[in-house]
């Protein structure tokens, strides 16, 4: 499955309602991942192909997008403070954020590890 680019209200529906909860909780089915990044972002387009590369591989994990200068708003509510920001949601658990290009293997290592997704 290829990546997802999320707006507003995309994100409201498929991952979290924040203008009506207050507690995370993570609507999707299976778990999945939030890339917050810019078009600009030298690092951010460093690991645009890894993720690619990953949402075939791992078709378990859905993997979103969210450019943070369209989205400013879903930017400031999660305090995305640096580009890239990955968040990774477990289904019944809290989610995890990783500012920073990570190489791929440590990705690979967290879907395992914390989302509990082998490869196919």
């Amino acid at each position: 499955m290829p990546t997802i680019q999320l707006n507003k209200q995309q994100f409201i529906d498929e991952v979290f309602d924040y203008t009506t909860e207050k507690e995370f909780h993570f609507k999707g089915k299976q778990p999945a991942i939030i890339d917050f990044y810019a078009d600009w972002c030298g690092p951010c387009k460093m690991i645009a192909p890894i993720l690619e590369e990953l949402s075939s591989e791992y078709p378990g994990v859905t993997i979103y997008k969210v450019n943070t200068e369209i989205e400013q708003e879903l930017s400031q509510i999660f305090q995305i403070r640096s580009i890239p920001t990955m968040f990774f949601l477990p289904i019944n658990k809290p989610p995890m954020a990783q500012a920073g290009a990570l190489p791929k293997s440590a990705i690979v290592e967290i879907i395992e590890k914390e989302l509990g997704v082998m490869k196919s």
